[in-house]
This record gives structure tokens, sequence and C-alpha cells, in this order.
């Protein structure tokens, strides 16, 4: 992967709400999505009042969410379309209030009930890095993986709790409806 996203935008950010352009917008959370996919991803991102808004339907399973321009850094996502309730309900819940520890029993509850669909089991890709403020490129880009497999453990998997190796994959949160395997490669 390249260490950095060149663009082609004359002006990557607004200036008077500080939301990057949907172009900009578009063009780096696609890079949280497998190369072949990128074109094909639906695009979720910010309007110019700070809502989160489709900015691109796509064509293929995947979904790609744009950086947060609310939070520091530059962190962009892109998971199997199955996932989408699941996280939409968890940005529902922000919206109500609800803290992290709300948010996670209230969605094991639903999920349990039956009322919140969760997949057996999907891939979320993360990608973090840091916007230059000059460029507004993406630079020291970072890809981890995260498997979704709910309620699986360490006993039906045969993965560690823990990484056992530098970028090896273990299990997180197993016996839970957010169990998922954790893959993060080593750092360059």
């Amino acid at each position: 992967m390249k260490n950095f996203l060149v663009l082609l935008i004359a002006s990557p950010f607004l200036v008077l709400s500080q939301i990057p352009t949907k172009d900009w917008q578009i063009n780096s959370a696609s890079l949280a999505a497998p190369e072949g996919q990128r074109a094909g991803a639906t695009i979720l991102g910010y309007n110019s009042e700070g809502e989160l808004v489709t900015l691109r339907e796509g064509s293929n399973e995947l979904i790609c969410l744009a950086d947060d321009p609310n939070r520091d850094g530059f962190s962009a996502s892109a998971y199997h379309k199955d996932l989408e309730p699941y996280m939409f309900r968890g940005r529902e819940l922000v919206k109500e209030g609800k803290d992290f520890n709300e948010r996670i029993a209230i969605r094991e509850e639903e999920v349990k009930a039956g009322t919140l669909k969760m997949p057996e089991r999907a891939l979320l890709y993360v990608l973090s890095g840091k916007i230059n403020p000059d460029s507004k490129e993406i630079e020291d880009q970072y890809l981890r993986f995260v498997v979704y497999i709910p309620y699986a453990t360490a006993e039906s998997t045969g993965l560690p709790l823990s990484p056992t190796v530098p970028g090896g994959p273990w299990i997180m949160d197993p016996g839970t409806h957010k169990a998922h395997i954790m893959i993060n490669p080593p750092k360059n």
C-alpha cells in the first residue's frame, strides 16, 4: 500500500465548515477497502451540517465510513453491508447520549432478542493515519482487520486471547455478540 494518497482536488476542505469536500471524503474513505472493491463501495460521510449521510451509493457489498472531522487524527473503515444494522444502531445510541458501556449492553440485549441482526461473520477494515495539514494527503497509513464472529470463544476457534507473535490473530470479546478476531499487522 502506498504511504499516502495523492488527491487531485484543488481545495479539499471547505473553509467555513471545516467539513472535507465530498470528493475528498469519498477518496479517503475508500482507502480502507481492498483496492479492487473501492470503486463499487457505498460511501458514508459528512454533509456541511456535520450529519452522516450517504455520499455515494455503491454496487458491491462494502460500505466505507469516512473520517469523522470532529475527531483527531484520521480513521476510515470499510465493512460488509451485513454489519450496517449493528453499526447504524451504535450511531443511533450515540445520538441518544448513551455511553460506551450502555451502547454495548443495549446492542447485546437486542442481538440476543433477535431485534438487532448481527451477521454470523463479517470483516471490518480500519485505516488510520494522519492528515497532512498542507497537502491533505493521508500519511502514515496503517490498516488493521477485525473479523466479527459473534459468540465465538478461544475454545471454539483455537485462537489465543492475545497475540502470540507480532501481527498474529487473536480473539477479542470472546463469548459475546461482538466477539471478533483481531489482526494488527506490525507497523513499519
